[in-house]
């Protein structure tokens, strides 16, 4: 399967994740906001990351490709039957997405991302918003996560892969995971983090990463 962006957007490395999780082959392609490139654009048609080619089908949005191979490959389980648990898990993928991922995006794109990547300036007031809404969500999260397993009990989920997943994204721009300050999280983010699944994604995603930050 061919996952097009970048690992360093917590989006496009929540579908790695789960394709690691899945055991489903992927390659990474390169697309993003302002690509020309036909065959991204025909899987993206919004020029948005990430997009999928699974054999010709093309998928873009970060949670309707989660939903898509849940479906085509459901072993082993991260979306739940259960209607009360798969409802939790859509909303903590929400949470992560448009809550926590919107808060920390506006740092990273105007901090990182444009500055660094694109050559466009940052808009500082931007990024100030975004760290004074950070902490809200992050208390209120620190409230929520239990001290063993995941946040959906003794299931991982796609909900632990979202949320971990923009936590990791925080820690480009210094908002990564603070023991002393919400140990629950930490925690919960170690146990995440050990998983192989996402270590082979991280392993992959350094690489570029380290170059990126020593711009």
């Amino acid at each position: 399967m061919k996952l097009y962006g970048a690992l360093l957007s917590p989006y496009v490395r929540k579908v790695a994740v789960i394709c690691e999780e899945k055991g489903i082959s992927w390659d990474l392609a390169r697309g993003g906001p302002g690509s020309t490139d036909p065959e991204f654009l025909a899987a993206s048609p919004l020029g948005k990351i990430p997009a999928i080619d699974d054999d010709g089908f093309t998928l873009a949005d970060s949670s309707a490709i989660a939903f898509y191979l849940e479906a085509k490959y459901p072993d082993p389980c991260l979306l739940p039957a259960d209607p009360q648990a798969r409802g939790k898990t859509v909303f903590w993928d929400e949470f992560a997405d448009t809550v926590l991922g919107t808060s920390g995006l506006k740092i990273l794109f105007n901090r990182l991302v444009g500055p660094k990547l694109l050559k466009v300036g940052g808009d500082e007031a931007i990024a100030l918003q975004g760290e004074a809404e950070l902490p809200r969500w992050l208390d209120w999260l620190e409230t929520q996560v239990p001290a063993q397993g995941w946040l959906l009990g003794d299931a991982f989920t796609l909900a632990d892969i979202a949320v971990a997943s923009t936590m990791r994204t925080l820690a480009y721009v210094g908002h990564g995971v603070d023991a002393a300050q919400r140990p629950q999280i930490a925690a919960w983010y170690g146990r995440v983090v050990a998983r192989p699944a996402w270590a082979a994604v991280a392993e992959r995603e350094d690489v570029v990463a380290k170059r990126i930050m020593a711009m």
